[in-house]
Protein backbone atom coordinates (compact mmCIF):
# COMPACT_ATOMS: atom_id res chain seq x y z
CA UNK A 1 0.00 0.00 0.00
CA UNK A 2 3.04 2.07 0.42
CA UNK A 3 5.94 2.71 -0.54
CA UNK A 4 9.11 2.63 1.68
CA UNK A 5 9.65 6.54 1.68
CA UNK A 6 6.07 7.32 2.64
CA UNK A 7 6.48 4.32 5.35
CA UNK A 8 9.36 5.71 6.46
CA UNK A 9 7.50 9.35 6.46
CA UNK A 10 5.04 7.69 8.47
CA UNK A 11 6.80 6.34 11.12
CA UNK A 12 8.78 9.46 11.76
CA UNK A 13 5.89 11.64 11.79
CA UNK A 14 3.83 8.93 14.37
CA UNK A 15 6.83 8.83 16.66
CA UNK A 16 7.44 12.84 16.59
CA UNK A 17 3.85 13.21 17.00
CA UNK A 18 3.90 10.60 19.87
CA UNK A 19 7.05 12.05 21.76
CA UNK A 20 5.66 15.97 21.71
CA UNK A 21 2.22 15.67 20.68
CA UNK A 22 2.46 18.81 18.16
CA UNK A 23 1.39 18.70 14.35
CA UNK A 24 4.56 17.55 12.49
CA UNK A 25 5.74 20.13 9.54
CA UNK A 26 6.98 19.02 7.14
CA UNK A 27 10.84 21.00 7.64
CA UNK A 28 10.43 18.79 10.98
CA UNK A 29 9.72 15.49 9.41
CA UNK A 30 12.33 15.93 6.80
CA UNK A 31 15.07 16.25 9.70
CA UNK A 32 12.98 13.38 11.76
CA UNK A 33 13.18 10.89 8.87
CA UNK A 34 16.37 11.91 8.03
CA UNK A 35 15.97 11.39 4.52
CA UNK A 36 17.17 14.01 2.09
CA UNK A 37 13.74 15.08 0.23
CA UNK A 38 12.71 18.64 -0.47
CA UNK A 39 10.19 20.01 1.16
CA UNK A 40 8.09 20.02 -1.99
CA UNK A 41 8.48 15.98 -2.05
CA UNK A 42 7.67 15.79 1.79
CA UNK A 43 4.49 18.05 1.23
CA UNK A 44 3.02 15.58 -1.61
CA UNK A 45 3.67 12.14 0.22
CA UNK A 46 2.08 13.74 3.50
CA UNK A 47 -0.91 14.64 0.75
CA UNK A 48 -0.94 11.18 -0.31
CA UNK A 49 -0.73 9.94 3.11
CA UNK A 50 -3.48 12.16 4.33
CA UNK A 51 -5.65 11.10 0.92
CA UNK A 52 -5.31 6.94 2.28
CA UNK A 53 -6.84 8.69 6.02
CA UNK A 54 -3.76 7.54 8.28
CA UNK A 55 -3.11 11.27 8.85
CA UNK A 56 -5.06 14.36 8.92
CA UNK A 57 -4.31 18.25 9.56
CA UNK A 58 -5.79 19.67 12.45
CA UNK A 59 -7.44 23.48 11.55
CA UNK A 60 -5.05 24.87 13.74
CA UNK A 61 -1.90 24.10 11.99
CA UNK A 62 -0.23 23.37 8.92
CA UNK A 63 1.38 20.49 10.64
CA UNK A 64 -0.50 16.64 10.37
CA UNK A 65 -1.21 14.46 12.88
CA UNK A 66 -1.67 10.72 13.04
CA UNK A 67 -5.21 9.02 12.55
CA UNK A 68 -6.37 5.48 14.26
CA UNK A 69 -6.25 3.89 10.76
CA UNK A 70 -2.37 5.66 11.08
CA UNK A 71 -1.67 4.43 14.33
CA UNK A 72 -2.73 0.85 13.69
CA UNK A 73 -0.32 1.07 10.12
CA UNK A 74 2.45 1.99 12.48
CA UNK A 75 1.74 -0.49 15.15
CA UNK A 76 1.20 -3.31 13.03
CA UNK A 77 4.17 -3.05 10.61
CA UNK A 78 6.52 -0.17 12.31
CA UNK A 79 7.32 -0.81 15.64
CA UNK A 80 10.81 -1.33 16.19
CA UNK A 81 11.51 -3.27 19.93
CA UNK A 82 15.03 -1.20 20.54
CA UNK A 83 14.21 -1.11 24.76
CA UNK A 84 16.25 -3.74 27.44
CA UNK A 85 12.84 -5.99 28.53
CA UNK A 86 15.20 -7.32 31.17
CA UNK A 87 16.10 -3.94 32.77
CA UNK A 88 12.49 -3.08 32.21
CA UNK A 89 11.75 -6.25 34.03
CA UNK A 90 14.25 -5.34 37.26
CA UNK A 91 12.54 -1.66 37.49
CA UNK A 92 9.93 -3.41 38.60
CA UNK A 93 9.70 -3.70 41.87
CA UNK A 94 8.89 -7.14 42.04
CA UNK A 95 8.61 -8.53 45.75
CA UNK A 96 5.55 -6.62 44.84
CA UNK A 97 3.86 -9.12 43.65
CA UNK A 98 4.68 -11.83 46.01
CA UNK A 99 2.00 -14.67 45.92
CA UNK A 100 0.70 -13.97 49.65
CA UNK A 101 -2.82 -13.03 48.35
CA UNK A 102 -3.59 -13.21 45.31
CA UNK A 103 -6.20 -10.20 45.10
CA UNK A 104 -2.80 -8.31 46.49
CA UNK A 105 -1.15 -9.77 43.90
CA UNK A 106 -4.24 -7.98 41.42
CA UNK A 107 -4.19 -4.92 43.29
CA UNK A 108 -0.37 -4.57 42.83
CA UNK A 109 -0.29 -5.02 39.28
CA UNK A 110 -2.85 -2.28 38.33
CA UNK A 111 -0.70 -0.34 40.20
CA UNK A 112 2.72 -1.00 38.57
CA UNK A 113 1.16 -0.93 35.04
CA UNK A 114 -0.35 2.67 36.23
CA UNK A 115 3.02 3.49 37.68
CA UNK A 116 5.11 2.68 34.82
CA UNK A 117 3.13 3.53 31.89
CA UNK A 118 2.03 7.19 33.71
CA UNK A 119 -1.66 6.06 32.41
CA UNK A 120 -4.28 3.64 33.75
CA UNK A 121 -3.78 0.24 34.68
CA UNK A 122 -6.58 -2.20 34.84
CA UNK A 123 -6.63 -5.88 35.91
CA UNK A 124 -9.51 -8.41 35.34
CA UNK A 125 -9.10 -10.38 38.86
CA UNK A 126 -8.91 -14.18 38.16
CA UNK A 127 -12.44 -15.56 37.48
CA UNK A 128 -14.48 -17.72 40.49
CA UNK A 129 -15.05 -21.49 40.31
CA UNK A 130 -19.06 -21.55 39.40
CA UNK A 131 -19.28 -24.38 42.21
CA UNK A 132 -21.85 -24.28 44.99
CA UNK A 133 -22.14 -25.44 47.93
CA UNK A 134 -25.46 -24.76 49.23
CA UNK A 135 -28.65 -23.45 47.11
CA UNK A 136 -32.03 -22.48 49.28
CA UNK A 137 -35.18 -21.08 47.54
CA UNK A 138 -37.33 -18.72 49.92
CA UNK A 139 -40.94 -17.59 48.35
CA UNK A 140 -41.21 -13.85 48.51
CA UNK A 141 -44.63 -13.37 46.75
CA UNK A 142 -46.61 -15.21 43.67
CA UNK A 143 -44.10 -15.93 41.10
CA UNK A 144 -41.40 -14.17 42.84
CA UNK A 145 -38.30 -16.07 44.54
CA UNK A 146 -34.84 -15.34 46.43
CA UNK A 147 -32.57 -17.81 45.68
CA UNK A 148 -29.43 -18.36 48.06
CA UNK A 149 -26.55 -19.35 46.87
CA UNK A 150 -23.39 -19.96 48.94
CA UNK A 151 -19.84 -21.02 47.52
CA UNK A 152 -17.23 -23.33 48.89
CA UNK A 153 -15.15 -20.36 50.11
CA UNK A 154 -18.61 -19.68 51.81
CA UNK A 155 -19.62 -16.27 49.64
CA UNK A 156 -23.66 -15.84 49.70
CA UNK A 157 -25.17 -14.17 46.69
CA UNK A 158 -28.48 -13.68 46.20
CA UNK A 159 -30.54 -13.34 43.81
CA UNK A 160 -34.56 -12.89 42.64
CA UNK A 161 -36.43 -14.75 39.86
CA UNK A 162 -39.42 -14.15 38.34
CA UNK A 163 -41.24 -17.67 37.30
CA UNK A 164 -44.23 -17.95 35.37
CA UNK A 165 -45.72 -20.59 37.59
CA UNK A 166 -46.35 -20.48 41.48
CA UNK A 167 -44.36 -22.44 43.92
CA UNK A 168 -45.44 -23.48 47.37
CA UNK A 169 -42.86 -23.28 50.16
CA UNK A 170 -42.59 -27.00 50.07
CA UNK A 171 -41.88 -27.45 46.59
CA UNK A 172 -39.08 -25.05 47.03
CA UNK A 173 -37.93 -27.37 49.58
CA UNK A 174 -37.90 -30.19 47.27
CA UNK A 175 -36.20 -28.11 44.76
CA UNK A 176 -33.57 -27.09 46.74
CA UNK A 177 -32.89 -30.65 48.62
CA UNK A 178 -32.68 -32.48 45.49
CA UNK A 179 -29.70 -29.87 44.01
CA UNK A 180 -28.18 -30.30 47.41
CA UNK A 181 -28.42 -33.92 47.41
CA UNK A 182 -26.89 -34.55 43.90
CA UNK A 183 -25.52 -31.49 42.76
CA UNK A 184 -23.32 -30.21 45.62
CA UNK A 185 -19.39 -29.20 44.77
CA UNK A 186 -20.18 -29.19 40.71
CA UNK A 187 -19.89 -25.97 38.57
CA UNK A 188 -23.29 -24.46 37.53
CA UNK A 189 -22.67 -24.95 33.87
CA UNK A 190 -22.15 -28.99 34.03
CA UNK A 191 -25.37 -28.40 36.63
CA UNK A 192 -27.26 -26.92 33.89
CA UNK A 193 -26.43 -29.75 31.48
CA UNK A 194 -27.15 -32.97 33.97
CA UNK A 195 -30.40 -31.35 34.71
CA UNK A 196 -31.10 -31.38 30.92
CA UNK A 197 -31.06 -35.15 31.02
CA UNK A 198 -31.73 -35.99 34.91
CA UNK A 199 -34.95 -34.52 35.77
CA UNK A 200 -37.51 -36.83 34.32
CA UNK A 201 -38.20 -38.51 37.18
CA UNK A 202 -39.70 -34.67 38.64
CA UNK A 203 -42.31 -32.95 37.94
CA UNK A 204 -42.05 -30.82 35.10
CA UNK A 205 -43.04 -27.50 36.76
CA UNK A 206 -39.98 -28.77 39.59
CA UNK A 207 -37.75 -29.33 36.98
CA UNK A 208 -38.15 -25.78 35.04
CA UNK A 209 -37.71 -23.87 38.46
CA UNK A 210 -34.06 -25.76 39.07
CA UNK A 211 -33.25 -24.48 35.58
CA UNK A 212 -34.19 -21.30 35.89
CA UNK A 213 -32.47 -20.88 39.65
CA UNK A 214 -29.40 -22.73 38.26
CA UNK A 215 -29.03 -20.46 35.34
CA UNK A 216 -29.73 -17.25 37.81
CA UNK A 217 -27.07 -18.85 40.04
CA UNK A 218 -24.21 -19.66 37.28
CA UNK A 219 -25.06 -15.56 36.68
CA UNK A 220 -24.64 -14.29 39.90
CA UNK A 221 -21.63 -16.29 40.62
CA UNK A 222 -19.86 -14.88 37.30
CA UNK A 223 -20.82 -11.08 38.65
CA UNK A 224 -18.15 -11.76 41.36
CA UNK A 225 -15.79 -10.88 39.00
CA UNK A 226 -13.79 -7.71 39.49
CA UNK A 227 -12.14 -5.20 37.58
CA UNK A 228 -9.49 -3.35 39.59
CA UNK A 229 -8.26 0.19 38.39
CA UNK A 230 -5.21 1.97 39.14
CA UNK A 231 -4.21 5.49 37.99
CA UNK A 232 -7.21 7.69 36.91
CA UNK A 233 -5.89 10.26 38.06
CA UNK A 234 -3.73 10.57 35.71
CA UNK A 235 -5.65 11.21 32.69
CA UNK A 236 -5.78 14.64 34.08
CA UNK A 237 -2.15 15.29 33.57
CA UNK A 238 -2.93 13.95 29.40
CA UNK A 239 -3.29 16.96 27.31
CA UNK A 240 -5.76 15.02 24.94
CA UNK A 241 -8.10 14.66 27.51
CA UNK A 242 -7.45 17.76 29.91
CA UNK A 243 -8.44 20.77 28.09
CA UNK A 244 -12.29 18.71 27.47
CA UNK A 245 -13.84 18.20 31.00
CA UNK A 246 -17.00 16.68 29.31
CA UNK A 247 -14.41 13.56 27.94
CA UNK A 248 -13.05 13.17 30.99
CA UNK A 249 -16.36 12.65 33.17
CA UNK A 250 -17.07 10.03 30.27
CA UNK A 251 -13.99 8.64 31.11
CA UNK A 252 -14.54 8.54 35.00
CA UNK A 253 -17.48 6.91 34.67
CA UNK A 254 -15.95 4.02 32.43
CA UNK A 255 -13.69 3.34 34.79
CA UNK A 256 -16.67 3.53 38.11
CA UNK A 257 -18.99 1.75 36.47
CA UNK A 258 -16.74 -1.30 35.03
CA UNK A 259 -19.08 -3.22 32.92
CA UNK A 260 -17.41 -2.03 29.66
CA UNK A 261 -13.85 -2.79 31.05
CA UNK A 262 -15.44 -6.27 32.08
CA UNK A 263 -16.80 -6.74 28.45
CA UNK A 264 -13.31 -5.85 27.38
CA UNK A 265 -11.14 -7.82 29.08
CA UNK A 266 -13.00 -10.74 28.77
CA UNK A 267 -12.69 -10.67 25.06
CA UNK A 268 -8.94 -10.40 25.34
CA UNK A 269 -8.46 -13.11 27.00
CA UNK A 270 -9.68 -15.37 24.51
CA UNK A 271 -6.77 -14.08 22.37
CA UNK A 272 -2.97 -15.06 22.90
CA UNK A 273 -0.31 -12.25 23.96
CA UNK A 274 -0.79 -8.49 23.70
CA UNK A 275 -3.26 -7.22 21.85
CA UNK A 276 -3.46 -3.51 21.08
CA UNK A 277 -7.07 -1.96 20.64
CA UNK A 278 -6.87 2.03 19.14
CA UNK A 279 -9.66 4.25 19.17
CA UNK A 280 -13.02 2.34 18.80
CA UNK A 281 -12.13 -0.82 17.94
CA UNK A 282 -12.90 -3.05 20.58
CA UNK A 283 -16.55 -2.06 19.53
CA UNK A 284 -17.06 -2.23 23.47
CA UNK A 285 -15.61 0.78 24.61
CA UNK A 286 -16.66 3.48 22.07
CA UNK A 287 -14.34 6.10 23.10
CA UNK A 288 -12.29 6.85 19.85
CA UNK A 289 -9.78 8.99 21.76
CA UNK A 290 -8.42 6.23 23.63
CA UNK A 291 -6.40 3.48 23.29
CA UNK A 292 -5.97 -0.31 24.92
CA UNK A 293 -3.37 -2.52 25.12
CA UNK A 294 -3.98 -6.18 26.73
CA UNK A 295 -2.52 -9.34 27.94
CA UNK A 296 -4.24 -12.41 29.27
CA UNK A 297 -2.37 -13.66 32.14
CA UNK A 298 -2.61 -17.49 33.41
CA UNK A 299 -2.32 -19.89 36.60
CA UNK A 300 -0.66 -22.96 35.99
CA UNK A 301 -1.12 -22.74 32.47
CA UNK A 302 -4.74 -21.60 32.27
CA UNK A 303 -5.54 -18.06 30.93
CA UNK A 304 -7.66 -16.86 34.10
CA UNK A 305 -7.42 -13.12 33.74
CA UNK A 306 -6.31 -10.00 31.76
CA UNK A 307 -5.00 -6.83 32.37
CA UNK A 308 -3.50 -3.92 30.27
CA UNK A 309 -3.23 -0.13 30.01
CA UNK A 310 -5.68 2.54 29.14
CA UNK A 311 -4.19 5.63 27.66
CA UNK A 312 -4.87 8.09 25.00
CA UNK A 313 -4.34 6.83 21.47
CA UNK A 314 -1.48 8.82 21.26
CA UNK A 315 0.89 6.93 23.63
CA UNK A 316 4.01 5.40 23.17
CA UNK A 317 3.02 1.87 22.09
CA UNK A 318 6.49 -0.15 22.41
CA UNK A 319 6.84 0.89 25.63
CA UNK A 320 2.97 0.00 26.68
CA UNK A 321 3.35 -3.24 25.07
CA UNK A 322 6.19 -4.34 27.11
CA UNK A 323 4.83 -2.82 30.07
CA UNK A 324 2.26 -5.23 29.82
CA UNK A 325 3.80 -8.03 28.85
CA UNK A 326 6.42 -7.94 31.38
CA UNK A 327 3.95 -7.40 33.88
CA UNK A 328 1.31 -10.49 32.81
CA UNK A 329 4.32 -12.92 33.06
CA UNK A 330 4.71 -11.07 36.66
CA UNK A 331 1.28 -12.05 37.30
CA UNK A 332 1.18 -15.38 36.50
CA UNK A 333 4.21 -16.45 37.98
CA UNK A 334 3.04 -14.78 41.42
CA UNK A 335 -0.44 -16.94 41.35
CA UNK A 336 0.94 -19.97 40.12
CA UNK A 337 3.46 -20.38 43.13
CA UNK A 338 0.45 -18.83 45.18
CA UNK A 339 -1.53 -22.26 44.88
Amino acid sequence: MLDDRARLLLKALVERYIADGQPVGSRTLSKASGLELSPATIRNVMSDLEDLGLIVSPHTSAGRIPTAKGYRLFVDTMLTSQRDMHSLARSINAPRLAPDQPLKVISNAAHILSSLSQFVGVVMAPRRTSVFRHIEFLRLSEKRFLVIIVSPDGDVQNRVIFTEADYTQSQLIEASNFLNSHYAGMAMEEVRERLKTEVDALRGEIATLMQEAVLVSSEAIASRDEVVVSGERNLLAVSDFSSDMGNLRKLFDLFEQKAQLMRLLDVSSRAEGVRIYIGGESQVISYQELSVVTAPYEVDGQVVGTLGVIGPMRMPYEKMIQIVDITSKLVTTALSHSK
